[in-house]
């Protein structure tokens, strides 16, 4: 199916392009999440350095730094958006995505897609990213802030995730699935 376009009735406005993005470069971009978000994980997120003393951590560090100070709440809902819904998120779609490339069928495919589109609206990496800028800004007059690889791959990560999510709308996965039973 080629590109279709919804357009207002009223207005002839665009309301929803469809786009013909190919299975393959679907799974690119979940592989190439994959990488950024182990990268983001084993690496330093950033260092802060202040009258000799130095301190690094990651991002799962962070969660727990939170945690140990006793935000709790905070600290989950850290690690459940920046590493938990990602990680599903990513896994998810290489694993309903790898068989249909095949033109296979991944044991319990709907379901998982269906718990992906519901999870999307969880996966805040922007939202952490500009918090984590905004607070490194901050920082900067108090400390010397180094950022860490983590930081540069996490926000890769953003990137590769919008553009993954951007290709892999609920109906094109539907129009894959379709096309791999013809």
């Amino acid at each position: 199916m080629d590109n279709a376009r919804v357009l207002c009735v009223r207005c002839r406005a665009e309301l929803y392009r469809t786009n013909s993005a190919s299975i393959d470069t679907a799974i690119a971009l979940a592989a190439t999440a994959a990488i950024l978000l182990l990268l983001s994980n084993a690496y330093p997120l950033v260092a802060l350095q202040l009258n000799g003393s130095f301190r690094a951590t990651t991002l799962v560090g962070a969660a727990r730094g939170l945690y140990e100070q006793g935000y709790a709440p905070v600290a989950a809902l850290v690690l459940v958006t920046t590493v938990l819904v990602p990680l599903f998120q990513i896994s998810a779609l290489l694993y309903v995505l790898l068989p249909l490339r095949r033109n296979g069928r991944a044991r319990g495919q709907n379901e998982v897609f269906r718990a992906l589109t519901r999870l999307r609206p969880w996966a805040m990496s922007e939202v952490f990213m500009l918090g984590a800028l905004v607070a490194l800004v901050k920082l900067s007059a108090l400390a010397q802030v180094i950022p860490g690889i983590a930081l540069f791959a996490y926000g890769a990560l953003m990137l590769a995730l919008a553009a993954l999510t951007s290709i892999t709308p609920t109906e094109q996965f539907w129009r894959w699935v379709e096309g791999n039973r013809a």
